[in-house]
């Protein structure tokens, strides 16, 4: 072997041993700017280890809800302070997880953390046509919001609104500074970087103004493709990121369904979600599940707004004798 090749040898080697080095001593570094270590069980630590990433740790379930009080609903908020189908998702989803907080975790590092607040990210479609329907070909943006206590449902439209007004205005995001920024870089570059970024993450060392800013570290993310007419998917769960719950909102049908043994025509909002089994068990997943096909189905108790303020917040709130205690 010439000394060149040897030389190269050793440096990759080298390299090798400092990457096994630091993995090792910051194995010991548990905390983040954006959740809070959980003691787990033996059973559940070794899940970690065995199922590595979300890929081989994901669960699918399906979901229907009656929509007959929904729609109505939906129209009066729309009229009233700008509300549609998907801010109804996503303030649900948001009351969804103060009702389970159990759901609001995340792994990282072969650790369960329980996260620090409850965040929602949408996706949408950044370009409308003349008459105001999304605009097909339009560009995919993505939104993250976090659903605050002691804020009423029209306070939360209202943010929603700005966020997506911003999108729709043809300004640059920080999102687009930063896409543009990465695509300058060289292919080999760029996926050094990913994963630069997915490795920090593993070893707790992001900063959390990246963390902050970023879609993919959030509670859940929801795709509403009803508002496009389409029915929901089954999506996988990124890798990137530490989001472990992806909900896919269809569009409105009619559905058949028995009441009192008479087969009817029933609008219904179809539902699937994509659960990283890690975090939690099924039991409680269903249960969560329960928590937000409950407020859909009745949006005016769960999520109020209409009619002459004040409103009562989202949550904060009293929770029907059903509901499971938290932890």
């Amino acid at each position: 072997m010439s000394a060149t090749l040897l030389t190269l040898a050793q440096a990759l080697a080298a390299l090798y041993a400092l990457q096994w080095l630091l993995g090792v001593l910051f194995s010991f570094k548990t905390s983040r700017p954006d959740g809070d270590v959980v003691s787990t069980p033996a059973y559940r630590r070794l899940m970690f280890h065995i199922m590595r990433g979300k890929a081989e740790s994901v669960v699918y379930f399906d979901a229907w809800v009656n929509a007959e009080k929904l729609l109505p609903y939906v129209e009066a908020a729309r009229a009233s302070f700008g509300a549609n189908l998907t801010h109804c998702v996503v303030a649900a989803t948001g009351l969804c997880l103060a009702r389970a907080p159990r759901i609001n975790r995340f792994t990282s590092g072969q650790r369960l953390y329980a996260r620090r607040g409850r965040h929602v990210t949408f996706s949408m479609k950044r370009g409308t046509e003349p008459d105001g329907a999304v605009a097909r070909a339009s560009e995919l943006g993505t939104i993250k919001i976090e659903v605050k206590d002691g804020e009423d449902f029209p306070s939360l439209c209202k943010r929603i609104n700005s966020d997506i007004r911003l999108q729709r205005s043809g300004a640059d995001t920080p999102a687009d500074k930063e896409y543009r920024l990465f695509n300058l870089l060289p292919q080999f570059v760029l996926r050094g970087a990913a994963r630069l970024i997915m490795a920090l993450d593993q070893m707790n060392l992001l900063p959390g103004f990246f963390i902050e800013g970023d879609g993919m570290f959030s509670s859940v993310f929801v795709a509403n493709l009803g508002s496009i007419h389409m029915d929901a998917g089954y999506h996988h769960l990124y890798e990137y990121g530490n989001t472990p719950i992806f909900i896919m909102v269809g569009q409105v049908c009619e559905r058949p369904v028995v009441v009192e043994g008479a087969v009817i025509a029933r609008p219904a909002l179809h539902l699937r979600f994509t659960f990283d089994e890690r975090i939690d068990d099924g039991l409680n997943a269903r249960h969560a599940m329960e928590a937000l096909v409950e407020a859909l189905e009745d949006p005016e108790r769960w999520l109020g707004g209409l009619g002459p303020g004040p409103h009562a917040p989202l949550w904060p709130r009293e929770a029907p004798a059903a509901t499971p205690p938290a932890g």
